[in-house]
């Protein structure tokens, strides 16, 4: 293994022929696959010393890296094309720095204090600052209530800046009063973070709780126009909630509460009440959708079979391929920034910071929220990823003919510049990571008849080396043109996502979630919601483009060979070069052909 940070625990994890040997220390970390060196992170990194949370973390690495780990001895996925058409050993490794630290970026700064709009002569209590691309969004809004001053010792701040707090005082500075309202960008991110903590059912009972008694709501004989006072700010604080986070809502104990809460408030007001009856009518609206969404997935999916299945089945001389469904580069560009965009926006932005949330393993109640499953369009988001690719690497390992080969790759070519010149990043990182495949790679033949040199270009730009350092640069530059943008077909930012979730993995792993005193560590929830809230904006774009169903259809529902059908495609498409290769290709055509 390589240099390792002092005081290791090291983890040995075997995964699809693959060995992982990942360090944990209090110094930092180091990642090993197969001899490459994916991850080196030193630094101040608060990691629990324990073999557990080292296991935790291989595992984590396991399931994400999964899908681009090939047989041991085999390059890994981003390895350059080139290497394998110059006829250099397969074996043959590029050493590759996925992490080289975290974010560094300042914490947001907060705006200037302004005068509170109900009392002139008080200043504003500290805030938390403004991120533009959130209020940009429609799931924002501005606000409609100014703070005012107040005393809260169990809340610290530096340079105008929240950093920490007692989980408590957080708790009371996020329910309005009279004379307060929080900070939309606090909102934003105490419900994203917090559930690292406190589940959000339980935050929903402690939130009613303090309205209840900080109003006095459940006191007979209740001034009803302290009521009125009060009531708009609780409805807002709740329909936040409810847009942003609809998804916590289909824990019925969050429903349960919502619903208390906003009997009370309304009291038997008929414009409260009316109110309310929208919050929830929106609420059940984009819950129903969800749901449709999810069993809408699971159809799609039914329909996909394995392509060995149908090979057995309908001759391969009548079976389609993606160039007689479209032959035109930019249209299925097009078509795949439709499914991109449309299950980006399904994906809520709790499913990042839920994706680390660990069940407390004294806790052995079925219905618990920590059970549900809350990450489940994230994941089929990165399904979809890793369809998209094997996809690829099939229809380029499918034709018998080397010139229909070559002729696939430079299609699947002109498609990724396409998806590059979108902003999606995602799309084309799947098709490079296809044409990376080793089953792919070793055609030799093939790709000597193709012109790689575009191909090379797109390789560059989503080298791995220096944490991304191009792709990032490209990204930037997206989301710049996003912002200045006059049309739909100008904002679309669609980022390679599981490099996205691994940012966001060592950030939550980087920095404690409690200080020494028990303060919650604000500046982490701050920095998990600069995070998230670009993807917020993003995810928000409607795609401007037609939709084709035919070529949507194929797309979503075509077979696609396993990876042993592709090895098998492969060797029959150019023979194995050495004894490995050809006890191999015995061994598949004995197990999925049944032929000696």
């Amino acid at each position: 293994m390589g240099i390792a940070p002092r005081s290791t625990i090291t983890t040995v994890l075997q995964t699809g022929g693959n060995t992982i040997h990942l360090g944990v220390s209090l110094d930092g970390i180091s990642l090993e696959i197969s001899g490459n060196t994916y991850l080196q992170l030193y630094g101040n990194i608060c990691f629990s010393d324990t073999f557990n949370h080292c296991l935790y973390m291989a595992k984590f690495f396991a399931e994400l890296l999964g899908c681009t780990l090939q047989d041991k001895g085999a390059s890994p996925t981003l390895e350059s094309r080139s290497q394998c058409r110059n006829n250099q050993s397969q074996s043959t490794k590029r050493k590759t720095n996925f992490f080289r630290s975290l974010p560094s970026e300042k914490s947001f700064r907060s705006l200037p204090s302004e005068k509170s709009l109900y009392d002139p002569v008080l200043e504003r209590m500290p805030q938390t600052p403004t991120l533009v691309t959130m209020f940009d969004s429609s799931s924002f809004h501005r606000n409609l209530y100014q703070s005012k001053e107040e005393s809260c010792s169990d809340l610290y701040y530096q340079d105008n800046n929240l950093l920490s707090g007692s989980l408590e005082a957080l708790i009371q500075h996020l329910v309005p009063n009279v004379d307060y309202y929080p900070d939309r960008t606090y909102i934003f991110t105490f419900l994203l973070s917090s559930r690292l903590l406190i589940h959000p059912s339980e935050l929903m009972a402690r939130v009613c709780h303090v309205c209840v008694e900080q109003q006095r709501l459940n006191e007979p004989g209740l001034d009803k126009s302290q009521v009125r006072k009060i009531a708009p700010k609780i409805l807002q604080l709740l329909t936040e909630w409810t847009e942003t986070f609809p998804y916590d809502f289909r824990d019925e104990r969050m429903m349960r509460n919502l619903k208390d809460t906003a009997h009370q408030i309304t009291n038997g007001d008929e414009m409260y009440r009316k109110n309310v009856q929208q919050i929830m009518q929106n609420l059940i609206r984009k819950l129903a959708a969800l749901t449709q969404y999810e069993e809408l997935i699971t159809k799609i999916n039914a329909q996909s079979t394995d392509r060995m299945t149908v090979l057995k089945t309908k001759p391969q001389s009548i079976q389609r391929d993606i160039i007689t469904v479209c032959s035109d580069p930019y249209t299925v560009a097009q078509q795949l920034t439709h499914i991109e965009l449309e299950r980006l926006s399904y994906i809520g932005p709790e499913e990042f910071v839920q994706a680390f949330v660990q069940k407390d393993p004294l806790d052995n109640n079925e219905n618990c929220y920590s059970d549900r499953k809350k990450t489940r369009n994230l994941e089929a988001y990165v399904e979809w990823f890793n369809r998209l690719s094997y996809l690829v690497a099939t229809e380029i390992c499918m034709p018998v003919k080397k010139k229909h080969r070559a002729r696939m790759i430079e299609f699947f070519i002109d498609v990724a510049r396409e998806c590059f010149n979108i902003g999606n990043f995602n799309s084309l990182m799947a098709i490079i990571s296809g044409m990376n495949m080793s089953p792919v790679s070793r055609l030799k033949k093939t790709w000597a008849k193709v012109k790689t040199a575009k191909f090379d270009i797109l390789e560059h730009q989503m080298d791995p080396s220096s944490n991304f350092y191009n792709y990032r640069t490209a990204l930037r530059g997206a989301a710049q043109r996003s912002l200045t943008a006059h049309s739909n077909r100008e904002k679309i930012v669609i980022p390679f996502c599981s490099l996205l979730i691994k940012d966001i993995y060592f950030l939550n792993e980087g920095y404690t979630s409690q200080l020494p005193n028990g303060h919650v560590n604000f500046e982490k929830f701050w920095e998990l919601a600069k995070q998230v809230s670009e993807f917020m904006t993003w995810k928000q774009v409607e795609c401007p483009f037609e939709k084709d169903w035919k070529i949507l259809h194929y797309v979503l529902t075509a077979p696609i060979f396993s990876e042993d059908a592709l090895y098998l495609a492969s060797y029959e498409s150019e023979s194995p070069e050495n004894h490995i290769e050809k006890d191999r290709w015995k061994s598949l055509r004995s197990a999925l052909l049944g032929r000696a």
